[in-house]
């Protein structure tokens, strides 16, 4: 199946719509039918009572029926009312709400991954509470439903503007990343400016179905009932969706007008998801996927009036499998701290990469970008604007700041004649700086390594999961060994970029590094880490949770001297392995045949160049946390400014990547002083906006 193409779960409608059927088929599918709905409901049965017996106090099935009917003892039935049965309600609801969500874009996008996650409307949903949290607004559960679904409206509108419907997979799952990730950061950022009123956000954020009484449950369950029901009466159209627009208009179908509807009632259903239980990621995606292959054998599954209850019904599932799963794996008194969403998102990162391996794309690699040679008069002027902008951004960090200095204090300083305030400030300030140009400059030398070994102008490390499993594994050591040292902190985060890379590059490499099997296993080894971060994030202690914050928005806040250490010594040696072998980079990055011919060991460079990609990265987020889009952009600006030889592309891409890193930690510690946002952050905000540029720009 060619990413381009309608998925097969769409293939099936025409057939049912042209084939006769033979006689008694039409009972014979009904009853089986029939038969696989009581498997499900008796399935989702189960898991309840499974669901509802589990929790820190010892109630069993016998306790939970006497309380249902009025004969338990207080303390028992008071356990059962008010937590446990809420719990499981609530869980039902979702899962019924985003598998029906899911099922319904999925037909309407003739896209397998289109769900309320990849198109960024959990993330809009989001910020938008997080917006409402932080202005200390108190209104009804119905209201804050009400900004969640216009956060999540918007979000979901700009996702399918810039993929384009029908335009395949990789394309979504692009944009709907690069949104989620921009709007993600400014929600971080509120986080960490107003840390007493968004108490506890963090923790609702990754999701989780348990609840205080019915009270919620009694709100949002009539919202979600009454969008299902909306979908259920376009049905007729969605199916008709799922044929193709030609198709759909040729019945006499409003193809807009159907669209609009649709992504309305399923925004409406994600956002009373959203707020009930926060953000559960990837039942959207999931749940229809379980109920696809169900359909080449129960052909009513076919017709979305079926298919969206049925996906709603695997959601519900999945929701509290994954809730009764965490409570029997973990201790009780853990299972109340970890929120059911990790599992759903560990599992759902899983899923991309099933999809991606069964995905065949229609190249080995993007098309290399068709841009002009500069001369070398103008490669030089280039270079040169960029080294005095360089400087300049340098001489501008060093001297700004919470304390503002004058050259003279520097000088004084390097000459150890300052006086006690400029010398504290210059020696928390010039570790700081030297971090961020640095891990900057790391960052866009490891992003030009990966574009060109890959030829993917829109591969990075962040987007190919390398960042995500450096972080996890500096996050790791974070939280279980709080004392330890920056050498330590670099080696546990290049143990996780490896590994990461290991797995992501080992799925790619039979395919010759496909764009689109690498971005969407990179895009689910990404979601992956990120889940367990949340994990060790909410497990740990307060202090080392909010430690582990701050580094994560890539902050360089209290760096010292040893700690730039490691990305130095790894940037000297990889920016001279890059000169060296630039002629190799070259080859690589036009394509196989040609570098095979004039004698290049394809294979070996390839490893050996994105194991020097992957060190880069991960020692960039050892010294200054996770950044994103600098990888991304440096070196695509880079190649726009001076032409595709890296002997030219090298040097630009480094200065580009280290005065931005440089520019944002200036931004972020100076716009809003004494607060301080971390340089991650404002490279999301600044490179999202880029990366959709790109995909404007890319999109046919």
């Amino acid at each position: 199946m060619s990413v381009t193409t309608p998925p097969r779960a769409t293939e099936p409608a025409a057939d049912a719509r042209t084939a006769a059927p033979a006689p008694g088929a039409g009972a014979t599918a009904l009853t089986a039918g029939l038969v696989l709905v009581l498997v499900l409901v008796l399935a989702v049965a189960v898991l309840a009572v499974a669901d509802i017996t589990q929790g820190t106090a010892d109630v069993g099935a016998g306790e939970v029926w006497k309380a249902l009917t009025g004969r338990a003892e207080h303390g028992d039935a008071s356990v059962v009312i008010a937590s446990r049965l809420p719990r499981m309600v609530a869980g039902l609801v979702v899962g019924v709400a985003l598998g029906a969500a899911g099922a319904a874009l999925q037909a309407v996008s003739r896209n397998v991954l289109a769900a309320p996650d990849t198109l960024a409307v959990n993330a809009g949903s989001y910020l938008a509470l997080g917006i409402l949290t932080v202005t200390g607004a108190s209104l009804p559960l119905l209201a804050s439903s009400g900004v969640a679904f216009v956060g999540g409206l918007a979000a979901a509108a700009l996702v399918l503007a810039l993929s384009g419907l029908g335009a395949g997979t990789v394309r979504l799952v692009l944009a709907g990343s690069a949104l989620a990730l921009g709007l993600g950061s400014v929600t971080d950022a509120l986080l960490l400016l107003f840390p007493e009123q968004t108490n506890g956000l963090y923790q609702w954020s990754q999701g989780s179905i348990s609840q205080n009484g019915f009270a919620g449950v009694n709100q949002m369950a009539p919202i979600a009932l009454l969008a299902l029901l909306g979908l259920l009466l376009a049905g007729r159209r969605i199916d008709a969706l799922a044929l193709g627009d030609d198709a759909a208009r040729g019945l006499g179908v409003p193809v807009l007008g159907t669209r609009v509807t649709v992504v309305l009632l399923t925004t409406l259903l994600s956002a009373a998801a959203v707020t009930l239980a926060g953000p559960i990621g990837f039942v959207g995606l999931c749940a229809p996927a379980l109920v696809r292959p169900l359909a080449r054998r129960f052909r009513g599954l076919v017709r979305a009036r079926a298919a969206v209850p049925v996906a709603g019904l695997a959601g519900a599932a999945l929701v509290l499998g994954s809730d009764v799963l965490l409570r029997a794996t973990v201790s009780a008194e853990s299972a109340v701290a970890v929120p059911t969403g990790v599992v759903t998102s560990v599992a759902g990162s899983v899923f991309l990469v099933v999809i991606a391996l069964r995905t065949r794309g229609s190249g080995a690699s993007a098309a290399p970008d068709r841009l002009r040679i500069p001369s070398r008069a103008a490669f030089a002027a280039v270079l040169a604007v960029l080294v005095a902008v360089f400087v300049a951004a340098v001489v501008a960090a060093v001297l700004l700041g919470d304390t503002k200095l004058l050259l003279g204090d520097v000088v004084n300083w390097a000459q150890g004649r300052a006086d006690h305030v400029v010398t504290f400030v210059l020696d928390t300030r010039v570790p700081r700086v030297l971090a961020a140009l640095l891990a900057g400059a790391a960052l866009a030398l490891s992003g030009t390594l990966v574009q060109a070994v890959t030829r993917n102008p829109l591969a990075e490390p962040g987007i190919l999961g390398v960042s995500g499993g450096a972080g996890l594994g500096a996050v790791l050591l974070v939280t279980t060994v709080p004392t330890a040292g920056s050498w330590s902190v670099a080696g546990a985060a290049f143990a996780g970029a490896a590994a990461t890379a290991a797995i992501v590059f080992g799925l790619c490499a039979r395919g010759g590094f496909q764009q689109n099997r690498l971005v969407l296993v990179g895009v689910g080894a990404a979601a992956g880490t990120s889940a367990l971060i949340s994990l060790l994030i909410v497990l740990t202690d307060p202090f080392n949770a909010t430690k582990a914050l701050i580094w994560l928005s890539g902050s360089t806040y209290g760096r010292t001297m040893p700690d730039v250490l490691p990305v130095a010594a790894v940037l000297v040696v990889g920016a001279a392995v890059a000169f060296s072998r630039r002629a190799e980079l070259d080859l690589v990055s036009l394509d196989d045949d040609t570098p095979r011919l004039l004698g290049l060991a394809l294979g070996p460079t390839r490893l050996g160049l994105l194991a020097v990609s992957v060190l880069l990265s991960a020692t960039a987020v050892a010294a200054a946390g996770t950044i994103g889009f600098v990888g991304l952009v440096a070196p695509h600006a880079a190649r726009a400014l001076v032409g595709r030889r890296h002997i030219r592309v090298i040097p630009v891409a480094v200065l580009l990547g280290a005065t931005l890193v440089s520019v944002a930690d200036l931004l972020g510690r100076t716009v809003i002083a004494p607060a301080q946002l971390g340089a991650g952050l404002m490279t999301a905000v600044i490179g999202a906006p880029y990366f959709v540029y790109l995909l404007v720009r890319t999109r046919r």
